[in-house]
């Protein structure tokens, strides 16, 4: 069995990254294993020809299973943000279990563990340049905060255990069929979305495909072994910018009315306060409002020089395929 076909395990597969980073293992040959959590996602697998295993990734005994016989292991398991999920919940996912798998992983022998962490643990980057892996941490909230300890835990577990590990950092991810930026691309296409602020912050994005082929090539490069990348797209325009070209894209006038920011940072303080005791989605939360100015704008040298990584979706085009995707699925 040559390199690029090693039997490999992947966490979170029945996610938006998850499934397409394990379509591309299949079609690349690899025998893979996929650990999900939820029935929903095991029949669609199953038919990509993928052995599935389904339970929690917080359970020892699933975890022990999973990594049997893996000579790869790609960790994409994560409790995304939303209302009423106690913070206990992300540190078990995101550093608990990141530490029981290393482990595990280590006793089973496998070769190599690409940990997938998050650009949100350097938090609101400078808007002076990018930011690349050695930039300061600042996480925002504790999906962040809980990211950055994971990526810690999964460091010491890995040298304590022996095993090969790299940590990457994706940027916020978008593709056809993801929900995660609807909100954004959708809302734009609509005409239903509002630009808070000045609009100047950087928004630097990675397309799913580009984002697969970089997990891919962080597991089979040597030299990548114990370091730490970021993976974004090459582009970073301002959220202005973006919403401007998503607009021609979509054929529509792009949102001309910016509304300050303040008030809404303090509805969002207001609805989190009521709504988050009770368990409820708030309207509006900071987080959110965070979006409009927060920058996020990366250097991908060290993964270009290191790793070959070269992003090869525009993000025009990659905005394009996202769009058409949400009109062939009724979403826009």
């Amino acid at each position: 069995m040559t390199a690029n076909q090693a039997p490999t395990l992947v966490t979170g597969a029945g996610g938006f990254t998850g499934l397409a980073l394990t379509r591309a293992l299949v079609a690349r040959g690899h025998p893979v294993r996929a650990l999900v959590r939820t029935p929903g996602q095991v029949s669609e697998l199953e038919r990509a020809g993928v052995e599935v295993l389904q339970g929690d990734i917080r359970d020892p005994l699933i975890i022990q299973r999973s990594v049997e016989g893996r000579a790869l292991v790609f960790h994409l398991a994560a409790v995304f943000r939303r209302a009423g999920v106690p913070d206990s919940l992300y540190r078990e996912v995101h550093v608990d279990a990141t530490r029981h798998l290393i482990e595990a992983s280590g006793s089973a022998g496998v070769r190599r563990v690409v940990h997938c962490s998050t650009v949100g643990v350097h938090g609101d980057v400078s808007s002076k340049g990018p930011a690349d892996e050695d930039a300061p941490m600042a996480p925002g909230d504790v999906y962040q905060q809980t990211k950055l300890e994971g990526e810690a835990a999964a460091r010491e577990t890995a040298a304590r255990t022996g095993v090969a590990l790299t940590v990457v950092r994706p940027g916020p991810i978008y593709g056809p069929a993801d929900r995660r930026l609807l909100k954004l691309i959708g809302g734009v296409a609509r005409r239903r979305f509002l630009l808070l602020g000045s609009g100047n912050p950087h928004f630097q994005m990675v397309y799913v495909d580009d984002l697969v082929e970089g997990l891919r090539l962080a597991a089979e490069t040597p030299e990548a072994a114990g370091r730490t990348y970021i993976l974004t797209g090459e582009e970073a325009p301002t959220l202005r910018e973006l919403v401007e070209q998503i607009a021609a894209i979509a054929r529509v006038p792009a949102p001309r009315v910016r509304l300050p920011v303040w008030p809404f940072w303090l509805a969002g303080a207001l609805c989190e306060a009521i709504c988050v005791p009770l368990g409820l989605e708030p309207p509006i939360y900071r987080r959110r409002v965070k979006f409009f100015t927060n920058n996020r704008w990366f250097d991908i040298s060290r993964a270009r020089a290191e790793l070959g990584f070269a992003p090869r979706i525009p993000l025009r085009e990659g905005l394009r395929r996202t769009l058409d995707s949400y009109r062939d699925l009724g979403w826009v």
